[in-house]
């Protein structure tokens, strides 16, 4: 007899984790945010001047609670000392020094509270000479070798800001779990330097091995998967949209070519002669114009010819994988976001709640920490919070 299975939490495997966000934009949001699609109860603190406001990032902000409070105000650290005794991880996003300005750092924090993982989320570092300098993802990912490999031959292009903001909010995120496992087998804390620099250059460390290895040209357009080969890259449709080709052996290869009535092409005979690209690529981008997109993605379904449909933002959620998958959600608000990942067998995530109006959990928080009414009424008419 199969003995029963067990009743799945469906809290997410970082229930009972409390998190204190010090504001922040970006990638420690999107680091916070990660933490809380998996359980883990994050409260975000936000300026008191935003107070009532609809939230400024519906989905970067779900699953918080919001607590307006002046950093800058002298009265409020007491809060945040209170506020991190309770808390596991703290995740703060400001240029080097300015917590400590704010009497909100490490060192007080962690003398509060040994146990406490405290993640900094930066652009260049907590160190090194361009520490203190402004910057936003496009200047990390230019330092660190990744903007010059994306793009074709000519110039670099821009890749949103998924390797540097949202690689750093990964990085950090994966940084806080680690040391929280350490703390609580050690009982002591630490602290999480996570740059979006280092986080860009961990990113590439299959391209620096191949480089290592002198399988790959420093330079655009000239490798494997960089665009260079005809067979890699974007092509444009009848109806000007595209299909992305990721063909990597001879299998699909062969589908590609079955798919395009190619087959018997002597200029696709030798899919590695690099003197025949230049014509390959002109032949390939004709026959991609010939019919429309979705066309195209009719003939190579099943296929094995690794030819998919460039879907947009709005298509995407409604591509039959991703809607079986679930790999999108509707949120609270109507609009399409993507769906609290990684998935976990016995502790699947709950779906996040809606990010909150800000300052909609000030009174509830400020009690949790043993503040009665007239003492948050004092705290408001001071200005300390919302």
């Amino acid at each position: 007899m199969n003995p029963p299975t067990p009743a799945l939490d469906t809290n997410g495997p970082l229930t009972g984790v409390r998190v204190l966000e010090l504001g922040g934009i970006g990638p420690g949001p999107y680091a916070a945010m990660l933490l809380g699609d998996l359980g883990a109860d994050v409260i975000r603190l936000d300026r008191p001047q935003d107070d009532g406001q609809d939230n400024p990032a519906p989905v970067l902000h779900r699953g918080r609670r919001s607590l307006t409070l002046d950093l800058k105000h002298p009265d409020s650290t007491a809060i945040v000392l209170d506020l991190a005794a309770e808390s596991d991880v703290v995740v703060e996003g400001f240029r080097p020094g300015v917590a400590e300005r704010l009497g909100v750092g490490p060192d007080t924090l962690l003398a509060r509270n040994p146990a406490l993982v405290y993640g900094r989320m930066t652009g260049w570092g907590q160190d090194g000479p361009l520490a203190k300098e402004p910057g936003h993802d496009i200047n990390f990912i230019a330092l660190t070798g990744a903007l010059h490999a994306i793009g074709p031959a000519d110039t670099p292009t821009v890749p949103l800001n998924l390797v540097g903001d949202m690689g750093g909010g990964l990085l950090l995120a994966f940084g806080a779990v680690s040391a929280l496992l350490n703390a609580r087998a050690t009982g002591r804390g630490q602290v999480v330097d996570a740059a979006m620099t280092d986080a860009s250059a961990s990113l590439l460390a299959m391209v620096h091995g191949f480089l290592v290895q002198g399988r790959w040209q420093d330079a655009r357009a000239s490798n494997n998967i960089d665009g260079s080969r005809p067979w890699y890259g974007v092509y444009r449709c009848a109806d000007d949209r595209h299909v992305a080709l990721g063909v990597g052996d001879r299998r699909s290869y062969a589908a590609l070519l079955e798919g395009l009535g190619l087959v018997d092409d002597p200029l696709f005979a030798d899919q590695h002669d690099r003197t025949a690209w230049p014509a390959m690529r002109a032949a390939l981008a004709a026959a991609f114009a010939g019919r429309e997109r979705d066309e195209w993605a009719s003939v190579f379904e099943g296929r094995g010819a690794c030819v998919t449909p460039v879907l947009s933002l709005a298509e995407a959620p409604h591509h039959p994988h991703n809607a079986a998958r679930g790999t999108f959600r509707t949120g609270a608000h109507g609009g399409i976001e993507p769906a609290p990942v990684p998935r976990f067998s016995a502790t699947p995530a709950a779906a996040p709640e809606p990010a909150p109006v800000v300052g909609a959990h000030t009174d509830e928080v400020l009690a949790q920490i043993g503040l009665g009414p007239e003492a948050i009424a004092a705290l408001r008419a001071g200005g300390v919070v919302g």
